[in-house]
């Protein structure tokens, strides 16, 4: 099962996911049963699948049961262990072959048929999603093969939003008299959340603001104008947006309002404060997406215009996720241009150990030098086993 819904606007990233989550995303019928529609409307006898992000390997076994005569199996997380153990049971360990790794840090023998995957978060654009498809897509996918998804289709909406709104902002305004919170209020308001509308919450159409298609797609940053005229009077608090995707030729969902609720939701991007709002009114936001090494940073431009006087502004909001994040002046000085770095003591000992590293001596001798060499930081060679484990986990090979 290809892992991708994230639980949270916040960054989960691989591998962080707990057994009890992936069970969340099994239970979710509706994103479950279309794809696995999609691999029965897609895999043909004999065919060579790749299932990226797979997971406790559902869809790889699935893919097995379906005829594929070969799977790849791709899972940086150590729940890989759990989909080696679930393809064993159910009789497909022959077939399926497991890369405990991300898919673009491996190679493999055979182009694939058919690539799947689920990488997104609340919305497509989410971590390394685009970069991964437009990688595999490259270098995995044999010549007329098949990727599942297709497409998928972001739409925006104004949205009254009074409850989730409060429970953002509310710790900050209203909860401890006579204290001014402002400076964490200005931070709060510029960060994104995940977010369940109903049809009745909108204030506004939806507006199409991107078009994702993963057989040409190169750049994983989105941008655009959205304009709306809003359609009843109400008050709003920010924008929202969500996808439609289609999996394979007639196989498609949503997680849009109105659609029956799965795992993904919704993204919540909040104004700086609510605003009073009258059918006919038109609002406009400058909305950008940017992947910035591993996350991506949203900014929303926003302008309303009065609703007797058009052209004239009434609210204005210039916000963005660099602004809503928290910045210590030490950690921002330590990655400036002209900052002079030396190594603090631990990290004399990571160099230590990544020294050591040589391919001939075990973590526990590894462990037994840097007790001796650094006895300050570890009091016995057990606690620098720790230490040296994790280096291990994450640099060799």
């Amino acid at each position: 099962m290809s892992a991708g819904p994230c639980y949270t606007a916040s960054k989960m990233g691989p591998g962080t996911y707990s057994l009890s989550n992936y069970g969340d995303m099994i239970a979710d019928r509706i994103r479950m049963d279309k794809f696995i529609s999609a691999l029965r409307a897609t895999i043909r006898p004999g065919a060579v699948v790749m299932d990226i992000g797979t997971g406790p390997g559902i869809m790889a076994v699935e893919a097995c049961r379906l005829g594929a005569a070969r799977v790849y199996a791709i899972e940086p997380g150590e729940v890989i262990q759990v989909a080696r153990e679930i393809a064993a049971a159910n009789g497909c360990a022959d077939k399926i072959e497991f890369f405990e790794n991300v898919s673009t840090k491996i190679t493999v023998p055979v182009r694939a048929n058919l690539i799947v995957s689920d990488l997104r978060g609340v919305v497509p654009l989410f971590e390394q999603h685009i970069p991964s498809v437009v990688d595999a897509r490259r270098r995995f996918l044999a010549p007329g093969g098949t990727l599942i998804g297709q497409e998928d289709r972001i739409w925006a909406a104004v949205v009254e939003a009074p409850d989730r709104y409060s429970k953002i902002v509310g710790p900050w305004k209203n909860d401890l008299p006579g204290h001014n919170l402002s400076p964490a209020l200005r931070i709060i308001v510029n960060g994104v959340y995940r977010f369940v509308p109903t049809p009745t919450e909108l204030l506004s159409h939806p507006v199409l603001w991107a078009t994702l298609n993963y057989s040409r797609i190169e750049d994983p940053d989105v941008e655009g104008e959205l304009t709306w005229a809003v359609q009843r009077d109400g008050t709003g608090h920010g924008i929202v947006i969500w996808f439609d995707a289609d999996l394979a030729p007639g196989v498609e969902f949503s997680n849009g309002p109105g659609t029956p609720v799965t795992i993904y939701g919704s993204l919540f991007l909040p104004w700086e404060r609510p605003v009073s709002l009258t059918a006919g009114q038109t609002v406009s936001v400058d909305l950008r997406a940017k992947l910035m090494e591993n996350d991506y940073f949203w900014r929303w431009q926003t302008r309303i215009e009065t609703a007797d006087r058009p052209g004239e502004i009434a609210a204005q909001f210039d916000q963005s996720q660099l602004k809503g994040t928290v910045l210590s002046p030490l950690r921002l000085r330590k990655s400036a241009s002209d900052y002079v770095p030396q190594l603090s003591q631990d990290g004399v000992a990571r160099r230590r150990a990544l020294e050591l590293m040589d391919g001939k001596a075990s973590l526990e001798e590894i462990s037994r030098r840097l007790t001796e060499e650094f006895p300050g930081q570890f009091t016995r060679w057990s606690q620098a086993l720790n230490f040296v484990g994790s280096i291990s986990k994450d640099n060799s090979r």
